[in-house]
Formats: structure tokens, sequence, C-alpha cells
């Protein structure tokens, strides 16, 4: 048997997931949904998703609802494609109970946490910010709640003190194609029970608030390396120098008992800028100052004493 799908996805993360069920020998891709072309870059240049470049490139269906709730047209061409499942990664969009009720069997969603841990939109940057020595992937049945359907299957991924959101991104990505095609398989065979969710340990992944992503240096060494892990480059945790936004794309904790007030440098070296913190000192490594490219720390430090 083969199993029709129907795959909603829009950014990087979710292009090898339909990349591997498209190649499968058991599964064929009826059609693709992903969010309208954007804006993007400094030109602001109208962008297709990842998702809408493989769709062109293979000859497969695609559609681009602004709200697919509220677009019946796409809901009744989704529904003459007969499709088994519907498949869902990093789409963006809330699917309706009528969307939901389309496939023949259930929508299946590849959501980038240990659920019911880290429910909501940003489970891998707020696992490292938080400081887990862990986290995973699950594929669940899509509800009309917030990742709170049955889940289906579980993949943990340890999270190493370095490793930042972009590494975790691509770990997720790596991971995720095999564990949705055994998924679909398992339920069509029967071979996979989904299991309801413990209502114990539930925690939400909120979006980063603005005022989040700003360092403050009274707080440890540890939180504040563990912030500029979780949010490298998506947006970069910052600090503000001479009125310029610098931005934090490497440190390293530094264990001191060294009782200088926090957010002042304390060494420079080879490595980089020793800073105070409210406990323990943090290296910066790399920053990204305004309107400038990545660089070496101490050279952006340097480059200040010789203006």
């Amino acid at each position: 048997m083969t199993i029709k799908i129907v795959y909603f996805g829009t950014p990087k993360i979710a292009l090898k997931s339909l990349e591997y069920l498209y190649n499968s020998s058991d599964i064929k891709v009826v059609a693709v949904v992903t969010q309208p072309d954007k804006p993007a870059g400094r030109g602001k240049k109208l962008t297709m998703s990842p998702i809408k470049e493989f769709a062109l490139s293979h000859n497969i269906k695609y559609f681009q609802p602004k709200s697919i709730r509220k677009e019946p047209n796409i809901q009744a061409e989704l529904k003459k494609l007969q499709p088994d499942f519907f498949v869902t990664f990093a789409f963006g969009q809330i699917l309706s109970q009528e969307v939901l009720d389309i496939p023949k069997y259930h929508t299946i969603n590849l959501h980038a946490s240990l659920l019911p841990k880290y429910r909501g939109a940003n489970p891998i940057q707020r696992a490292i910010i938080n400081g887990d020595k862990e986290t995973g992937i699950c594929t669940m049945i899509t509800e009309l709640g917030l990742d709170c359907g049955d889940v289906c299957l579980k993949k943990t991924i340890p999270i190493p003190d370095t490793m930042n959101c972009e590494e975790l991104f691509e770990k997720v990505s790596n991971l995720s194609p095999e564990l949705l095609e055994q998924t679909l398989k398992g339920i069509v065979s029967g071979a996979i029970k989904p299991t309801p969710q413990c209502e114990d340990g539930v925690c939400m992944a909120n979006k980063l608030a603005k005022d989040e992503t700003l360092i403050n240096w009274s707080n440890s060494a540890e939180n504040i390396h563990n912030l500029v892990r979780g949010i490298y480059k998506f947006p970069s945790a910052y600090f503000i120098h001479d009125g310029k936004i610098i931005k934090v794309m490497e440190t390293k904790v530094i264990k001191s008992s060294i009782s200088t007030p926090a957010g002042e440098i304390i060494k420079v070296s080879k490595e980089g800028l020793e800073m105070s913190c409210g406990k323990d000192c943090i290296m910066l490594i790399k920053v990204k100052p305004e309107g400038k490219g990545e660089m070496l720390a101490r050279d952006w430090y340097n480059g200040l004493k010789n203006r």
C-alpha cells in the first residue's frame, strides 16, 4: 500500500523530511501546503519558502493559504486529493477541525521536544536557554489544543554545553525524516498505538520577548552562556556599548570568585574578553557589532582602543 500524504511546512528545518518522504517507495506526496511568499533580506525581495522551491522543482501541487482555516476553496481541493495523512512540520498556521478531518487517518505533527515539555512555538531555543542537557523530537496526532495530542514516537537528543540553537535545529532536521516515515507506516499497519500525553511536566515554549535578548550581566555566567547559545543568530543576545548594539555570538563560562561589579571587563586575552557576571565570569569569544560582520571579541575591543 502506498501512503498518500499532503505535507505542510515552511522553513528550512522541514525540508529534509519532505525530501525523504518524497523519495520513499511507500509514500506519495500528493501536495504541499506552505506559507505565502514573504519579503526577505535587505532588499525585501519577495522570497518563496524552501518547501515551495522543492515543490516547484519536483512538479508537486502546492498551496499557499494566508490562513488555511479561512480558505474553504483550498480545503475543498485538499479533500479531492483523498490523502491518508496530513504531515505538519513547522508550518506556521493553526489548523481548524474542518482541516484536521480531511485525511483518512490523522494529521501527524513533528514537534521538536519531548512532549509534554515545551509545547509551543520555540521548543529548541527554550531547551538551550534553560540549560537542559537533553531534548528530542516527537511525532504526535494533531488536535485543536496546542501540542496536546497523543504521542506516536519519541527520540532523545543530547544537548552538549557548547551546542547552539542552529546546531540543534540541524540535528532535529536530520533525525526527523525517519521518525515521520516510521510513524506513518506504523499507524497504517497498527504497529504504533499513540499514547496520551501525561499532564505532569507540561511547560510552554513561548515566543521570545524582545527584552529577553538583552544580556543582564547580573545573571550568572552560565545563564548568559545559555542565552547566547539559545538564540544564536535567532535573533542573538546583545548588549549596548556607546549607543550601539553588540550581538554576542560565542561565549565560554569561566569559574571565578572575583567580586568585580557585574558587566565590567576583567581581562583581555588572545581568547577573548573576560566579563564579570552575577556569578562566575564569561568569556566573550565572538561578537557582531552593529553595522559590521562577525569578529573576534578581542579584535572588536582593540578597535575601540585605537579609535
